[in-house]
């Protein structure tokens, strides 16, 4: 579904709207694209007017930036918004602060960022920079007003496109061609702007995820230049590369895009272990495609033992719950499985009931996810976990006094609970006591 474009023809000064159908153009071309998507005009909240209003009267040009206009072309609404323009970050608080606005954050004030809050919303604002240099990690900057240099920095050509708050649109790269025929390249050269930042192989991995219709539909040129550059990664901490693959874990085409991963080279620089079970991957990222499953789920299915999981955690630095899922999943993945009489989930419904440790229900559903038991799963997560019916009160009522003998007791009478399948009653567990 693509936002509805109109074109601005330039002809004699003459400045005529006329609807123009499916097609395409640039702010360089002979006519500039406008935006009239009800998605564009759901931006314009009371605090954007506000800052907009700002920007005019200071004559600074301020556009929407990169993701969020991709996301406006492809009709979706943005999650977050980015702003560029003209003015200095100096310039911008000195216009802000003469205005009464507050000002959040300065952190990203040396890079260009300057972020306002009006209307009970913030508002990040960048000023158009130059790469003076680079390390493949960071970049030191310089302002610019060259819209098309600032274009230039950026990493694929889907990203690299301005809107103007009027709804023109500028694309110097062809941006939109390629959003409309689902291409992920670079801006330029590959190699050059993955030599700015090495993690710009798994941003072009990742929006391939997202926007490409099917796999294997890449350039050579950039798969070579992604090669011979993938040592790169090994300089980029593990925290970057953590928040890049686990988008990629939950994208399309994630089978076709891990064993490239590893084609390229790229698996032993980001904690993949050397020999994946690529086997295992394509069979599981298969089986969960419609599960929702948690990144950690489906990166699991390639490791052979826990020791994988270790590696994984010293070179990505992953939370303590995601750690503890893969070391689960590893344990428990090929011993704990579907019952084959008529009551399939009841080892999962045993486990649970048997374990002592936190966040076990949630571990068995990526469990099921991993297995691809789909129904099963639906059915774990609607079982309501059943309350053991007796207590040590009421054993002391019937006599019992020891409380070692009660500890027994309670011990045997949950036994006999769960080969009910948790159905008996406490007068049915009671006069169960009594027997035994």
């Amino acid at each position: 579904m693509w936002a509805e474009l109109w074109v601005v023809p330039r002809r004699a000064g003459l400045r005529l709207l006329r609807r123009r159908h499916g097609g395409s153009g640039s702010s360089t071309g002979t006519g500039t694209m406008r935006l009239q998507a009800p998605q564009f005009q759901a931006l314009f909240t009371p605090g954007l007017r506000s800052v907009a209003e700002l920007f005019e009267k200071k004559n600074y040009e301020l556009r929407i930036a990169g993701g969020a206009v991709r996301d406006l072309l492809s009709g979706v609404t943005p999650q977050d918004i980015d702003f560029a323009t003209t003015a200095t970050p100096a310039e911008m608080k000195e216009m802000f602060t003469a205005a009464g606005v507050r000002l959040i954050n300065n952190k990203g004030e040396k890079h260009g960022t300057i972020t306002a809050r009006l209307h009970e919303e913030n508002f990040e604002i960048t000023t158009l920079r130059i790469d003076v240099v680079t390390d493949g990690r960071h970049a030191e900057v310089e302002f610019t007003t060259d819209w098309h240099k600032d274009a230039e920095r950026r990493d694929l050509t889907v990203n690299s496109m301005f809107l103007g708050l009027d709804g023109t649109l500028y694309d110097f790269f062809n941006g939109y061609e390629d959003l409309k025929n689902k291409k992920i390249r670079f801006v330029g050269k590959a190699a050059e702007r993955i030599q700015e930042d090495y993690l710009r192989i798994l941003r072009y991995f990742r929006f391939y995820g997202r926007i490409a219709e099917k796999p294997g539909d890449h350039e050579p040129i950039t798969l070579e230049a992604i090669k011979e550059n993938a040592k790169g990664l090994a300089g980029i901490s593990g925290e970057r590369i953590w928040v890049e693959l686990k988008k990629i874990l939950l994208g399309n085409h994630v089978n076709h895009l891990v064993q490239l991963m590893y084609e390229l080279d790229i698996a032993q620089y980001i904690g993949l272990p050397l020999g994946g079970n690529l086997e295992e991957f394509a069979r599981v990222s298969k089986n969960i495609q419609n599960l929702s499953p948690k990144p950690m789920t489906v990166l699991t299915s390639l490791f052979k033992g826990k020791d994988d999981v270790t590696n994984l955690d010293l070179r990505l630095k992953i939370s303590k719950e995601e750690k503890n899922l893969g070391l689960f999943l590893v344990k428990h993945r090929q011993e704990l499985t579907k019952g084959s009489g008529p009551e399939p989930l009841r080892p999962y419904q045993d486990f649970l009931m048997d374990s002592r440790e936190a966040n076990t229900n949630s571990k068995l559903f990526e469990l099921l996810k991993y297995q691809g038991e789909e129904q099963l799963l639906k059915e774990m997560q609607e079982w309501a976990v059943p309350s053991f019916p007796v207590s040590g009160h009421d054993l002391r009522k019937m006599g019992v006094s020891s409380g070692k003998e009660i500890g027994t007791a309670l011990q045997q009478l949950r036994d006999e609970w769960k080969k009910s399948g948790y159905h008996m009653d406490k007068e049915e567990l009671l006069s169960c006591l009594k027997k035994l």
